[in-house]
């Protein structure tokens, strides 16, 4: 075990390494001396980030670098740190360094200070950010926080620091479909928030797209609430009371001889109760989806590659088999090391 592990999950982050590694030694010695581990998890990066990683392992004893065997996206890889890093305390923060490495001090003095569990960062600003991402942002979290019944908080990421006590039952939740800063707040234990404003990004671009960020969103609202079901039910239930009443309608007027006219309002009907159902389907069809990749039970995430202190080495493709951890039949292992 070491006092300090520091997660950071890459994905394409070669402009950042060099910067990012030393910002998180000066924060980290700050802190705890030389008792720390910096786990840096490649998750499938097409430029040198790889290569880089592995140089930073074999010159700094304290560097941990994880090559995954594909792009398992974000939460997965961060994942992946999490499972095998060491530390008494763990901060998970991304390559990008918008969350500045410094807080690392203050964050640790807060944890102390009020006994908790998780003080987990919340963005005051985001310098940086266009108008659109700023707007999606707030209004997702605004709207998670209505529709979970886990208490969410607002404009926080995954910058935090955990206690390993926290790590260990966040560790045991095998969902396939994950969205940790929700699976941290479902955990409970003392947590608490830690305001700061959020830099630009130091070097590259967001590797976030819009596409990523409705996966991310429905991941979110799918995983932590069954509001959109409802919402589905509420929409079929007013669909077949607007049906009968049409039925009635038509009976009535089929009954007094009033001729029905108008297509272009039948067929307008016809789109819209169409596109209804089409839309409670495919909110089924999200939920039948997550049920189906859960079933299947395969590995959250495989490392192909381990660079750093002891624990260089290759591993086999079933290294990782976190999904399957803690199941009945299961061999409960953590991933080799």
């Amino acid at each position: 075990m070491t006092a300090l592990s520091i997660v950071i999950p890459c994905f394409n982050e070669e402009a950042c390494l060099t910067a990012l590694h030393e910002r998180l030694t000066k924060a980290a010695q700050s802190v705890m001396k030389h008792d720390y581990e910096i786990v840096l998890i490649n998750d499938g990066s097409r430029d040198s980030t790889w290569p880089m990683m592995r140089e930073l392992a074999a010159v700094d004893p304290h560097v941990v670098a994880v090559n995954l065997s594909r792009n398992h996206g974000h939460q997965l890889a961060l994942t992946a740190g999490l499972d095998l890093c060491r530390g008494d305390h763990i901060l998970i923060i991304d390559a990008d360094l918008q969350d500045p490495p410094e807080l690392l001090g203050p964050m640790l003095a807060t944890m102390r200070e009020q006994g908790a569990d998780v003080v987990y960062g919340v963005r005051k600003s985001r310098s940086g950010e266009t108008p659109f991402k700023r707007a999606t942002a707030h209004g997702f979290y605004r709207l998670l926080a209505r529709a979970t019944e886990v208490d969410i908080p607002v404009d926080t990421g995954d910058f935090r620091l955990m206690s390993r006590r926290a790590l260990n039952v966040l560790l045991a939740m095998p969902e396939q479909a994950r969205f940790i800063r929700g699976m941290v707040a479902w955990i409970g234990f003392k947590q608490v928030p830690f305001a700061y404003d959020r830099d630009e990004r130091f070097a590259g671009v967001t590797k976030y797209p819009l596409s990523k960020m409705i996966r991310f969103a429905l991941d979110a609202l799918t995983g932590f609430s069954s509001a959109p079901l409802k919402l589905a039910s509420h929409a079929g239930l007013a669909l077949s009371l607007g049906s009968l009443l049409l039925i009635l309608y038509i009976a009535y007027a089929w009954a007094t001889g009033q001729s029905i006219q108008g297509w272009t309002s039948l067929m307008l009907i016809v789109v819209i109760l169409g596109a209804v159902q089409m839309f409670v389907l495919a909110l089924m069809g999200e939920y039948i989806g997550r049920l189906y990749n859960e079933a299947k039970g395969r590995p959250l995430y495989i490392v192909q590659e381990i660079a750093g202190a002891e624990r260089s080495g290759t591993l086999g493709q079933v290294a990782a088999a976190t999904a399957n951890k803690d199941k009945p039949g299961g061999k409960g292992k953590r991933p080799t090391k």
